[in-house]
C-alpha cells in the first residue's frame, strides 16, 4: 500500500517522496455501510424522539461517523493508525459530553449515568471499518444486535426482574460445565470396558442439558407457551415421559379437557422423536441420516393424530377451577447438580452394559438391552450409541436400536397414561402409544432386517 520514496540514480531511496497506494471498497460495500448506519440511525432517533435535550447521534450523524471510521480504516488497515486517531478524538468528545451528561436529572431526581449514546456513537464509528474489513454476515450481526438490545431495553429489564437469582447461579454453573470442566477432561478411555471417553460423557451430558435448559425456561419465562399446546411441545423437548404423567394426571382431575391431554401428550412423544434425531445428529451425522427417515415418519404421523385430537376438542372448555396453562410447567431446572450427576452416572453404566452385551450376546444383545433401557431413560443409551461406545455395529444396526428403545418407552408411558389418569381419560393417548411404539418396532425390523 505505501510505496516509501522512488529510487535514485545510485540506487538508494528519496525519502522526501511518498506516493501511497490505497485499495477502494467496493461498492457493494459502501452500500451496505450506508445501509447499516441509516438503520442504526433510524432506530436510535425512534428510541430517543422524546428525550430532552437532544442526544448526540441519529440519522444524519451515524452515517457520517460509519463513513469517517471507514474512509481512516482503509488509508492504513495495516497498522490503523488513522483509524485509531479518529477513535481517540471521538473518545474524547464523547467524554467531555458525558461528564456534562453526568450533570443532568432524570425524572426522578436521580443522576442520568446511561452510557448508551456514547456506545452506540462509537459503534457507529466502528460499523465502518467492521463493514470493509469483514465478511457482511459480520456487519449485519453487529447493527441488527446493538438495534435489538437498544428497542427492547424495557423488555429486557422487565426479564431481568423476573429471573431470580437462583436461575444465574444455575446459568453459571452450566458456564462452568461447558467452559471450565469439559477442557479439561481427557478425551482418551481410561478403561478397557468402554471406548467412551470422560470429555465424551460429559459433552453428552452437556448437550441433553443445554437441550432441557432451553425447554425449561422457555416454559418459565416465555408468555406464549401458555396458549394452546406450545406447553407440551416443550414438555416434549425437555422429556415426553414427564409431560404424559402431568397431563395424565391433570385429565384425572379436570384441570385440562380430556381432548388437550390426549393432544399433548401424542405431540409430546411426536416432539420427542425429533429430539432424539437433533441430539444423534450433533455426534454422529452418518447415523442421523440412516435414522432420518424413520423418526421425520413416526414424528410426523405423532403430529398428524396431535391435530386431529386437538381439533376434535376445541368445543369442550376446561373447568373453571383448572389450574391456568401459564402456572403448569413439566421440566425442573435440568442443570442442578444431583440430576447432572445422575444422568452421568447412568451414562456411563448404560456404556458398561452396551460394551458387555455386544461382547457376550452380539447385536441382539444390544436390541434387547434396548428394550429394557426404554423403559428408564433413553437418552444415556441412544448418546453411547451415537458416540461409539459400542464397537463392531453398523450405522443400520444402531439405528434399529434406537427405534427399538423409542418404543420401548412408548409402551412405559402408555402405561404411565393409563394409570394416572384412571385409564379413561387419556386411554386414545395409551393406543396411539403403543401404536407407535410398535410401528417403531416394525421399521427397527426392516431396518435391521431382522
Amino acid at each position: 500500500m505505501y510505496d516509501k520514496g522512488r529510487r535514485t540514480a545510485n540506487g538508494g531511496r528519496d525519502l522526501g517522496v511518498l506516493s501511497v497506494s490505497i485499495s477502494p471498497p467496493s461498492l457493494t460495500g459502501v452500500a451496505l455501510l450506508l445501509g447499516l448506519s441509516l438503520f442504526l440511525g433510524l432506530a436510535f432517533e425512534d428510541f430517543l424522539a422524546t428525550d430532552e435535550p437532544k442526544r448526540p447521534g441519529g440519522i444524519r450523524t451515524f452515517p457520517m461517523l460509519a463513513f469517517a471510521g471507514g474512509v481512516l480504516y482503509v488509508f492504513d488497515p495495516a497498522h490503523l493508525v488513522p483509524f485509531t486517531g479518529g477513535l481517540i478524538i471521538l473518545g474524547i468528545w464523547l467524554a467531555i459530553f458525558y461528564s456534562r451528561h453526568l450533570q443532568e436529572k432524570d425524572e426522578g431526581g436521580e443522576t442520568n449515568a446511561g452510557l448508551v449514546v456514547p456506545v452506540l456513537n462509537i459503534q457507529a464509528y466502528l460499523l465502518g471499518a467492521i463493514t470493509l474489513a469483514l465478511p457482511p454476515w459480520v456487519a449485519v450481526t453487529f447493527t441488527v444486535a446493538a438495534v435489538l438490545l437498544l428497542t427492547g431495553r424495557e423488555k429486557l429489564h422487565a426479564l431481568a426482574r423476573r429471573v431470580e437469582p437462583k436461575e444465574i447461579v444455575t446459568a453459571g454453573q452450566f458456564l462452568i460445565l461447558t467452559g471450565i470442566v469439559l477442557p479439561l477432561l481427557p478425551n482418551t478411555p481410561v478403561t478397557t470396558l468402554t471406548n467412551i471417553t470422560p470429555r465424551q460423557a460429559w459433552l453428552a451430558l452437556v448437550v441433553v442439558a443445554a437441550l432441557s435448559y432451553v425447554s425449561y425456561l422457555a416454559q418459565r419465562y416465555w408468555a406464549a407457551a401458555a396458549r394452546g399446546l406450545w406447553m407440551e411441545a416443550l414438555g416434549g423437548l425437555y422429556s415426553s415421559t414427564a409431560t404424559t404423567v402431568v397431563l395424565a394426571r391433570e385429565a384425572k382431575t379436570g384441570a385440562v379437557t380430556r381432548q388437550h391431554a390426549q393432544a399433548g401428550i401424542t405431540l409430546a412423544t411426536a416432539i420427542m422423536y425429533l429430539r432424539i434425531l437433533a441430539v444423534v445428529a450433533f455426534f454422529n451425522f452418518g447415523l442421523a441420516r440412516v435414522l432420518a427417515p424413520w423418526l421425520c415418519c413416526l414424528s410426523l404421523a405423532g403430529l398428524v393424530i396431535c391435530a386431529v385430537q386437538y381439533r376434535l376438542g376445541k368445543a369442550s372448555t376446561v373447568d373453571e377451577q383448572a389450574e391456568p396453562a401459564s402456572a403448569r410447567r413439566f421440566a425442573t431446572n435440568p442443570l442442578e447438580l444431583v440430576p447432572a450427576a445422575i444422568f452421568a452416572a447412568l451414562f456411563i453404566a448404560v456404556s458398561f452394559v452396551s460394551n458387555w452385551a455386544k461382547a457376550e450376546f452380539g447385536t441382539s444383545g444390544i436390541y434387547t438391552l434396548a428394550a429394557i433401557v426404554g423403559v428408564t431413560d433413553i437418552d444415556p443409551f441412544v448418546l453411547n450409541l451415537a458416540q461409539g461406545g459400542t464397537t463392531g455395529m453398523s450405522n443400520t444396526a444402531l439405528a434399529a436400536a434406537i427405534l427399538i428403545a423409542a418404543s420401548s418407552n412408548n409402551v412405559l408411558k402408555a402405561l404411565y397414561a393409563a394409570f394416572f389418569a384412571g385409564g379413561r381419560a387419556t386411554a386414545a393417548s395409551a393406543i396411539v402409544l403403543v401404536l407407535l411404539a410398535a410401528t417403531g418396532v416394525v421399521f427397527a425390523v426392516l431396518l435391521a432386517g431382522l
